[in-house]
């Protein structure tokens, strides 16, 4: 719906704070396969890891102490995959060792996991027609 006079196209990127850059961006390499973007112009960081046009930007942790407040943080951040992706992720995520749990989201099933820093991770797959979850309004 364009009731703000403009229309969002797409998740563009999260942006998440790591303890360590490098160990980050190669673990979201080797797990996810996202591709490591950097930009002379912004220095060492943020480092974007992408597939395609959406993914993380990664950023150091911030020096500023931020007030934990219950339910006042990202919760999960998730990658859309098809049906037979959803299937090799898991394999490819026992391989590496790494634990997931799977959830049944009746017009979805997904996948949850952490990263190094305890980030939460869903990948997640449309078990349905696109016309019985994203055409309902």
């Amino acid at each position: 719906m364009d009731n703000q006079g403009f229309a969002i196209q797409f998740l563009d990127h999260v942006a998440i704070r790591v303890s360590d850059l490098e160990r980050s961006a190669q673990w979201y390499e080797r797990v996810l396969g996202l591709k490591r973007y950097t930009f002379d112009a912004w220095g060492s960081f943020p480092i974007f890891m992408l597939a395609g046009k959406v993914g993380i930007a990664l950023f150091p942790p911030s020096g500023e102490q931020i007030d934990q407040k219950p339910g006042l943080r990202i919760d999960h951040f998730a990658f859309n995959v098809d049906r037979e992706n959803f299937a090799k992720a898991q394999q490819h995520l026992h391989q590496l060792s790494i634990d997931f749990s799977f959830q049944d989201h009746t017009y979805f099933h997904s996948i949850y996991f952490r990263d190094p820093d305890g980030h939460q991770l869903e990948l997640t797959t449309l078990v349905v027609a696109e016309g019985d979850f994203y055409g309902k309004s």
